[in-house]
């Protein structure tokens, strides 16, 4: 019979690798949630600081979504309503973790024009911060809002129909 003993370098890099695991765990526990807050946080604040704008001056709103930004396939006024009414609601839906990955889609609708169709025929939206945006949202919707929000707390309440 042969016995073979494993060469120290060898439980080494075994002792490694189950520390670096822990590691990596214990940031998927504790920092992930914290960091899904903080870009939920972020993204609703340029968002709701836009929305908040619009409505200090409906007229001026109302010019600029006739003049400047000139959405295809919408009136004016719809246009201008739709708009605020988004930069306004979905903020609030993502910074409670609420209906979070929904929340993010008219936002990414959004980014899209702003970035694409306002982008085309205006440099000024032409803008790298605005796939940043595409980004983070795009985050939201696809990882959800994390452990620290109210759609996490409630999966927990209502029963999955997963199997």
């Amino acid at each position: 019979m042969i016995v073979t003993i494993p060469a120290p370098g060898i439980a080494f890099a075994a002792q490694a690798a189950t520390t670096v695991r822990r590691t990596v765990d214990l940031i998927e526990a504790w920092a992930a949630p914290v960091l899904q807050l903080a870009i939920r946080l972020w993204i609703a604040r340029v968002f709701f600081k836009s929305g908040l704008t619009k409505i200090q001056d409906w007229d001026a709103t109302l010019f600029l979504f006739q003049e400047e930004y000139r959405v295809p396939l919408l009136p004016t006024s719809v246009a201008a309503l739709m708009g605020t009414t988004f930069e306004l609601a979905m903020p609030v839906l993502l910074v409670a973790g609420l209906a979070t990955r929904l929340a993010a889609l008219p936002l990414i609708g959004m980014s899209l024009v702003i970035q694409f169709v306002l982008g085309a025929t205006n440099p000024a939206y032409d803008n790298i911060e605005h796939f940043y945006w595409l980004f983070l949202l795009l985050t939201i919707a696809i990882r959800g809002p994390g452990a620290l929000s109210l759609d996490h707390l409630l999966s927990r309440w209502i029963p999955s129909s997963r199997s």
